[in-house]
């Protein structure tokens, strides 16, 4: 079988639809709304962006939406479902959090009933609590795609580690263990893709990014861009319970580094090259690019 390609251009849009010799075509048809749970996040915004730059409808699933979505509120899950189509699922705090399978997995079942028949689950490499959501959510019968991410270089500028960056000292129990973080905008690349391509329906993309660095290397690199010493020091996994209780944050926050620390996903992985066909964007890049936006600027904080 042979394809050609057409694409399509306008002041909205562009659009790359493959067609096979018998005429089916790949691309879907910008349709019904598509709902973008966490439409406000790393991921979810840089969606619901390249989904309104194709002319597609979106609509924002959070607690401020019109009309609002909450994860805890089942009763704001159908008025958000209104009139949608697919839906980019994504779960706070994660996957692996008490309860979120359960929630997920009813979730599906609404959006399934209601009509949004295709599902797009942000999920993590490594997680093994997550697969019971992915599971549940397959499990529906939706044209489902589970996106597994690795973290995120967005985690230096956007939260969590942020203000550790600012303060000049990234203080976690992560010992000399190495990640291939990724960038957003690459897992929303694929997401997209995702959503708007039905060659992608049942399958699992694992993304990383092109290398694997550890805390130390995320130091330098930050320590380059912003041109002052940042530090990278390492603490007993229970020391951090403590800071995390006194800050008020979850300890549950704490499991999420085992999956650095048992070298789970010290490995690359070839997600982003597979569906985009280009390779992952380089940590480099991202902590330039966001250094320039005075972000890490000691004087914003």
């Amino acid at each position: 079988m042979t394809k050609t390609t057409k694409t399509t251009k306008n002041e909205n849009a562009t659009q790359t639809t493959d067609l096979t010799t018998d005429g089916h075509a790949h691309h879907d048809a910008a349709g019904g709304i598509t709902l973008v749970i966490g439409g406000t996040g790393k991921t979810g915004r840089k969606v619901a962006e390249e989904l309104t730059a194709q002319g597609r409808p979106v609509r924002v699933g959070s607690r401020r939406g019109e009309p609002a979505f909450d994860w805890n509120d089942p009763t704001t899950w159908l008025p958000a479902l209104e009139g949608v189509d697919r839906v980019y699922v994504t779960y706070y705090p994660d996957l692996a959090f008490p309860g979120a399978a359960v929630q997920v997995t009813a979730f599906a079942e609404v959006a399934v009933a209601a009509g949004a028949r295709r599902l797009v689950l942000l999920s993590g490499r490594g997680e093994e609590a997550a697969r019971t959501s992915e599971e549940g959510l397959k499990a529906t019968g939706a044209d489902w795609t589970i996106v597994r991410s690795s973290w995120f270089n967005q985690n230096f500028d956007e939260s969590f580690f942020l203000d550790s960056v600012r303060a000049g000292e990234i203080v976690l129990p992560t010992a000399d263990a190495v990640e291939a973080f990724v960038d957003t905008g690459d897992v929303a690349d694929v997401v997209v893709a995702a959503l708007t391509d039905d060659r992608h329906v049942g399958k699992t993309y694992e993304l990383s990014g092109p290398r694997l660095m550890g805390f130390e290397d995320v130091a330098a690199e930050l320590s380059k861009v912003t041109g002052r010493e940042i530090a990278y020091a390492p603490i007993p996994m229970e020391d951090y319970r403590a800071v995390l209780r006194e800050n008020g944050l979850p300890e549950e926050f704490a499991e999420l580094f085992t999956l650095i620390l048992d070298g789970r996903n010290a490995h690359l992985v070839n997600g982003v090259e597979e569906v985009l066909g280009r390779p992952p964007r380089d940590f480099s890049d991202f902590a330039r690019e966001a250094a320039a936006t005075g972000v890490w600027d000691v004087r914003a904080v």
